[in-house]
């Protein structure tokens, strides 16, 4: 049987042989109680058979029914004979019932005292010959588009063969082994009966215990194991007398070894329909985190772009205002419209920078110095930061030994947390300041702090300021932080944020810095 279709094709596992042990030795301990009442008469309870046959008919179906399924998906042959075995099994049973003495006299159905036993015999004898023919047969496959047809063939040659089996036995009853001396006790031909199942039983048990491939031969070996307690309970530990304690304690067993499979199947289909509504949620998971990506690349982008947008807005704007005077001030023009280029140029290399991110084995690393990445920064914001009413300081670390990072990268993650500092003390009570040190750190590391004197981060939730669309700006995306977290982790760093003393914020991070640096190249400053 092809291992990777069935749910009860793979390997059993250690906790499966346990369980199937365990149930086993349940059933053996409750034979030796129920053993010593075996032969107490169990006085009118005919009227449970109907309930008892019917439990039966149920259930061995439904385990025909998901048999046929799973035989529909493989095509076995070996497991098309098991499915029809338990058909057989559970189609039989009605006409047992409706023959048995004194359950259904109003149909006429049981003035024949050997038809029970009879359709008994076929029952006991016939399941356990498929079950061998289901271990022995090899697991060639029928024909593919072969299964419709093969599974309908099989259950009206099953429904004929039971009609027949019953027209000929309540019509024939003479001509019927004469297996009861009455109603409630069997005559000496029946014992060849429970001989010869004990004996398939047995062969059965030992087919599959040779087999056992998957976890289906070790529960069909439990169903095996059950029958032959059946068997002993109802033909040899009650002397054969039906209606009695160990006559009912062996209809007991029946049932129960009826639902094994049925119960195994039903738990497998419900462990792959968990693993497979596990798997589709977390493919939508994933790829709700996907669409989440594309977001935050494209907000990102965005909010990055748009700072040098603006820049380039209002230097074309002063440059306009500088050319539409009485008199033309050229050198002002000029100036704005050379900022306009290198705003130009510097949004260029943010789009670049963040496409690189995203893109493993693309990234630009060379050697950097921090302090000079700095000063530029500084340097580009010094008028917003004037216009602020703004002091602006620095205590950077003589001879900083450089990093390995990407330079436009590592340049936006400064002016980013440089503008947020900004625009934090916009609207707060001077005197207004930002600060920017840089520092060796333990473990060879670089740390790069800049406090301001705004709000702070009180009333702030510190753990979600770097998740992606978290702002506290009416105006903001809540994407500059992520992007210089996911920034800094990527160049193996670390960012934080504390509050200060006795106002504001504090933004860290640190990058690690090489020993040496590459001699091949000079830090880019």
């Amino acid at each position: 049987m092809p291992s990777g279709l069935s749910p009860l094709a793979s390997p059993p596992t250690r906790y499966q042989l346990r369980l199937a042990a365990s149930l086993s030795a349940l059933l053996v301990l409750a034979l030796l109680v129920t053993a010593p009442y075996a032969r107490q008469p169990a006085a009118s309870t005919e009227a449970l058979l109907p309930a008892y046959a019917a439990a039966v008919l149920v259930v061995e179906l439904l385990t025909a029914a998901l048999l046929m399924a799973l035989f529909y998906v493989q095509r076995s042959r070996a497991m098309l004979l098991l499915a029809v075995g338990y058909l057989l099994s559970g189609v039989m049973a009605v006409p047992w019932a409706l023959t048995f003495p004194g359950v259904f006299d109003a149909l006429m159905l049981d003035g024949a005292l050997q038809g029970t036993a009879s359709i008994a015999a076929i029952r006991r004898l016939s399941f356990p010959l498929f079950v061998i023919a289901y271990a022995v047969l090899s697991d060639r496959e029928f024909p593919s588009g072969s299964a419709p047809r093969i599974i309908l063939g099989s259950i009206a040659s099953v429904l004929a063969v039971v009609a027949l089996a019953t027209w000929f036995i309540v019509s024939h009853d003479d001509a019927l082994p004469q297996f009861m001396v009455d109603a409630h006790n069997v005559s000496g031909l029946w014992r060849f009966v429970p001989a010869a199942a004990v004996a398939l039983y047995g062969v059965g048990l030992i087919a599959l215990g040779l087999r056992r491939r998957s976890m289906l031969d070790i529960w069909l070996m439990v169903v095996l194991f059950t029958l032959l307690i059946e068997i002993l309970l109802i033909s040899y530990i009650s002397g054969g007398i039906r209606l009695s304690v160990g006559w009912w304690a062996g209809r007991f067993y029946g049932l129960t070894s009826a639902s094994l499979v049925l119960l195994v199947l039903l738990s497998e289909a419900t462990t792959v329909h968990a693993r497979l509504a596990r798997s589709v949620l977390a493919e939508r998971r994933a790829r709700q985190n996907r669409l989440t990506a594309m977001e935050a690349l494209s907000a990102s982008i965005a909010h990055e772009v748009n700072q040098p947008l603006a820049s380039m807005v209002t230097n074309a704007s002063a440059g306009l205002r500088w050319l539409e005077r009485d008199q033309p001030h050229i050198d002002e023009a000029k100036a704005a419209f050379g900022r306009i280029v290198t705003e130009g140029h510097h949004a260029s290399k943010v789009v670049t920078g963040i496409r690189t991110m995203f893109l493993k084995g693309a990234q630009e690393r060379v050697p950097l110095d921090l302090n000079h990445l700095i000063d530029a920064v500084l340097t580009q914001c010094n008028d917003e930061a004037r216009l602020g009413r703004i002091s602006v300081s620095t205590a950077l670390e003589a001879d900083l030994p450089p990093v390995i990072g990407n330079p436009v990268q590592l340049r936006q993650v400064v002016t980013n947390l440089v503008d947020n500092a900004v625009d934090a003390m916009r609207g707060t009570a001077e005197p207004r300041f930002l600060r920017v040190t840089s520092q060796r750190h333990e473990f060879g590391e670089v740390l790069v702090a800049i406090a301001d004197s705004g709000a702070g981060l009180a009333g702030v939730d510190k753990d979600r300021i770097f998740e992606p669309f978290f702002t506290t700006k009416p105006d903001g995306m809540g994407m500059g932080l992520m992007f210089c977290q996911s920034t800094i982790e990527a160049h193996g760093g670390r960012l934080w944020a504390v509050d200060d003393v006795p106002r504001g914020a504090i933004f860290r991070f640190t990058l690690p810095a090489p020993a040496t640096a590459p001699r091949s190249s000079e830090p880019i400053r």
